[in-house]
C-alpha cells in the first residue's frame, strides 16, 4: 500500500473508483454527492502525489483509477489498525465489531468457516 494512509474523505473517493472503475473527477463528484467540485479535484490531485490513485492524462478529461485493489487497501488498513489500535489483539477487534452491528446468520457462518479454516491451517 502507498506510505501514506487514506483519509475518510478519500476512502469515499476510493471506493466509489472500484464501483465505477476508471473515472473522471466528475464522475467521482457526482458519485460521492460532494460539496463542491473544486475540492473532490484537489482531493484527487492530492491523492495522485500520495500514490494512492493512477492518473490517465491522454484525454482532456483525466481517468482516475486506485493504484491498488480494494482487497489490498483494506487488508493493510485492518493489519494497521489492529496494531495501532487494539496492540495486536484480533478478539479485542471482533469484540468491537460484533457489538457495534449483530451479524445476520450468513456473516456468521461465515465467519465460523474462516475460524474453522484458521484452525485447519488452510489461510
Amino acid at each position: 500500500m502507498s506510505k501514506s494512509r487514506p483519509t475518510p474523505a478519500e476512502w469515499e473517493i476510493l471506493n466509489a473508483l472500484w464501483k465505477l472503475g476508471p473515472s473522471t473527477v466528475r464522475a467521482i463528484h457526482e458519485e460521492i454527492g460532494a460539496s463542491g467540485y473544486t475540492t473532490t479535484l484537489k482531493l484527487m490531485q492530492v491523492m495522485f502525489d500520495k500514490g494512492l490513485v493512477k492518473r490517465d492524462e491522454s484525454a482532456r478529461a483525466h481517468l482516475y483509477t486506485p493504484k491498488l485493489k480494494r482487497e489490498s487497501m483494506q487488508t493493510d488498513a485492518a493489519a494497521d489498525l489492529l496494531d495501532r489500535v487494539f496492540g495486536g489483539s484480533a478478539t479485542a477487534l471482533m469484540q468491537r465489531a460484533l457489538s457495534r452491528r449483530r451479524p445476520n446468520k450468513a456473516e456468521l457462518d461465515e465467519l465460523r468457516a474462516m475460524i474453522d479454516n484458521f484452525e485447519r491451517g488452510k489461510q
